[in-house]
């Protein structure tokens, strides 16, 4: 069982995988079957082609797990049981769900509305889930969320080629009109200026979730702050080349994740407390 969740999650994400090392032992086997939980829903839906009679499937035996534990599957067990735990609402549950659904059906998107409708589901509810299990204050709700958009948001302009060659796009397309962006697989002055505009938005994101890191204790800023410094690290490097998005899917390595996890062991307590009495 363990070890079924934490393959799932070592093949799915570099960065959140390898940050979660520095969290406490029994933060670590939540966040694992939380991430499991997602992950197994989301390639779902991202498979080509899709598993859409799988995905229904799926979702009916997270409804039978929830209401009499009979669903016989290891993830929704796991993830229901530590649900209930610590607390998280089914709304939350049902929100995510539901944004899974909709890339089934749903491809494109014009609005940033729209977009940040998607997200709220697909991302912020996480973002909730993940307060949860750290146990933090409910005044941590709207930084919460933010974390959750601002790693969802940089994920939508890090696999844009991806996306597209699955006939979809998270980034509002009317917005690429405004740039006069005719196609988000070609490489000119136009993608690079929309790109960097979707950057900064991206960066906003971040900053106001950082405005929340005084909230989280020192044992587990640690490594939600490392996970949030390799997003940034990503989000710089597209910064300076935007093009690249169209080469390669932009990923810190293994070591730099390691790396930046001991600098932050060393340097999160100090400036944790100096932003405490700086509020």
């Amino acid at each position: 069982m363990k070890d079924q969740l934490n393959s799932i999650f070592k093949k799915g994400s570099i960065t959140y995988y390898n940050s979660t090392f520095l969290f406490p032992r029994e933060i670590r086997r939540d966040v694992t079957k939380l991430y499991a939980f997602v992950r197994v829903f989301d390639d779902l839906v991202d498979s080509v082609p899709q598993k859409v009679k799988e995905f229904y499937s799926l979702r009916e035996l997270y409804y039978k797990e929830l209401d009499n534990g009979s669903s016989g599957d290891v993830v929704l067990s796991n993830f229901v049981e530590m649900m209930r735990r610590r607390g998280f609402k089914e709304e939350w549950v049902e929100a995510f769900l539901n944004s899974m659904e909709s890339d089934l059906k749903k491809k494109v998107y014009y609005t940033i509305d729209e977009t940040l409708g998607y997200m709220w589901g697909s991302a912020e509810v996480v973002g909730l889930m993940m307060m949860k299990i750290l146990n933090l204050r409910d005044e941590a709700t709207y930084y919460a969320r933010m974390l959750g958009r601002a790693m969802q948001y940089l994920n939508f302009i890090r696999d844009v080629r991806e996306d597209m060659e699955m006939g979809r796009q998270y980034l509002p397309v009317n917005e690429m009109k405004e740039f006069k962006v005719s196609s988000l697989l070609e490489c000119n002055e136009a993608f690079k200026e929309f790109m960097r505009f979707n950057l900064k938005r991206y960066f906003f994101f971040q900053k106001e979730a950082e405005r929340g890191y005084h909230m989280i204790p020192s044992r587990y800023l640690i490594a939600v702050k490392t996970a949030g410094d390799m997003y940034k690290w990503t989000a710089r490097r597209i910064m300076a080349d935007p093009c690249v998005v169209n080469r390669m899917k932009v990923k810190p390595k293994r070591r730099s994740v390691l790396a930046r996890g001991l600098y932050n062991f060393l340097g999160v307590p100090i400036w944790n407390l100096i932003s405490f009495y700086r509020i």
